[in-house]
């Protein structure tokens, strides 16, 4: 048995995405037909109309999501519906937050706090919800929640000395939180055909400060900070029938960080 794809309709919110489109490319170089879902229309037209060009491929399709609107996952899904006749599965991915996401612990307000955690959180588990609903009529389905090490482990400061960035409060709370929501909807969804997952990656090189990557770098095994196509494998993994009976899980890719 190979990490195949052949034919399954993927879902990627948050898909015209850094890391969202790297997925999308992913399903098609599996032979999947990726569904990009994104909020921003205009970008996800364009990472369409790219990938299209770039791999040779009408695997690809666009559909405007917002994850916190119940009437926006529905017109997605019954459009897909419409056109495929099935969703084979939703990749969680989508990064909703308002102006004031990731100030420092101190500066972060209560209405902050709880909207971040409301887009964030709340519009994965209203996705989640919602696509449930129609794997259960289906009779089958795979959710794939993106987290992150930082829903595993507590923050490293450290690393943030000396440079402008810090890993802020709601992202703590929001990655943990996701992380137990997968366990809770794998157990929920017990004989209805449905897997849970969740994936969640170290750093990602995005041009960081030098301080930042070096001090991280310590922190790991061999590479430090990942690239984007460094999650493609296990996200195919846990996409394929290889994972079948991998339920419920949260797999780390983070190079040894988080030990």
């Amino acid at each position: 048995m190979i990490c195949n794809l052949k034919d399954k309709v993927i879902v990627i919110t948050g898909g015209a995405g850094r890391i969202g489109s790297e997925f999308a490319k992913a399903v098609i170089e599996n032979d999947g037909i990726a569904i990009i879902a994104d909020i921003n229309e205009e970008l996800g037209l364009k990472v369409k109309e790219y990938l299209s060009k770039e791999l040779n491929t009408k695997n690809i399709d666009f559909v405007k999501l917002d994850i916190t609107s119940k009437s926006s996952l529905n017109s997605c899904i019954n459009f897909l519906n419409d056109k495929y006749k099935k969703i084979d599965a939703l990749v969680n991915n989508a990064y909703p937050r308002n102006k004031n996401y990731g100030r420092h612990f101190f500066d972060v307000e209560y209405e902050d706090f709880i909207q971040n955690l409301g887009l964030n959180l709340g519009g994965y588990f209203t996705a989640s919800q919602q696509f449930s609903k129609y794997f259960k009529n289906q009779g089958y389905g795979n959710i794939i929640n993106i987290s992150s090490i930082y829903g595993v482990v507590a923050p490293r400061f450290e690393v943030y000395d000396n440079t402008p960035m810090t890993m802020p409060v709601e992202y703590a709370a929001i990655k943990s939180g996701l992380i137990h929501l997968t366990k809770y909807m794998a157990k929920y969804f017990k004989g209805m055909n449905i897997k849970v997952n969740a994936l969640s990656p170290g750093g990602i090189f995005d041009h960081q400060p030098e301080a930042f990557l070096e001090k991280y770098k310590e922190k790991c095994l061999n590479k430090g900070m990942l690239d984007k196509s460094d999650l493609k494998g296990t996200l195919v993994y846990l996409l394929s029938d290889m994972s079948k009976f991998v339920n419920g899980q949260n797999i780390v890719v983070d190079d040894g960080f988080s030990l």
